[in-house]
């Protein structure tokens, strides 16, 4: 009689992975802010335009609010299979790492002095809740 094998236990985020979902989800209520015509737009988009941002720059911003919510959700506790888990921190690790190049390159020195220590706070906690969640992952997988 062959037993049924045990079931992989669901990832826990780590504290790094929660404080990482948080910020995506601040990141994404700054970029509601600025659809529903908070005059942000220095801060926002390479600082193109200044003010309340047009129409389509502020569609733009429902986009990547829904985005950004979707990865802090996901992050802190919405994707609790371990492979999944990795990949998410992989790719969210990318995303912030994209979005501190992209921050360091815009002409909008506001956009710089905000966005860019945002996004290196976000690689590290990134980083650090790969590393804390691989090390756990091995753990279970071992035991």
């Amino acid at each position: 009689m062959s037993r049924p094998l045990p079931a992989t236990p669901p990832a826990v985020p780590s504290t790094a992975a929660g404080l990482s979902g948080g910020l995506f989800c601040a990141a994404a209520g700054f970029q509601l802010a600025l659809a529903a015509g908070a005059p942000w737009g220095a801060a926002a988009w390479g600082g193109a335009m200044p003010g309340v941002l047009p129409a389509g720059y502020r569609i733009a911003s429902v986009g990547s609010a829904a985005v950004l919510a979707g990865l802090g959700v996901a992050l802190a506790g919405g994707i609790s299979a371990p492979r999944s888990r990795r990949r998410l921190l992989t790719g969210a690790l990318g995303f912030a790492t994209l979005s501190a190049g992209m921050n360091l390159a815009s002409p909008s020195l506001i956009e710089r002095a905000i966005w860019v220590p945002f996004a290196v706070v976000q690689i590290v906690a990134l980083s650090q809740a790969r590393r804390s969640e691989s090390r756990h992952a091995s753990v279970v997988e071992v035991q």
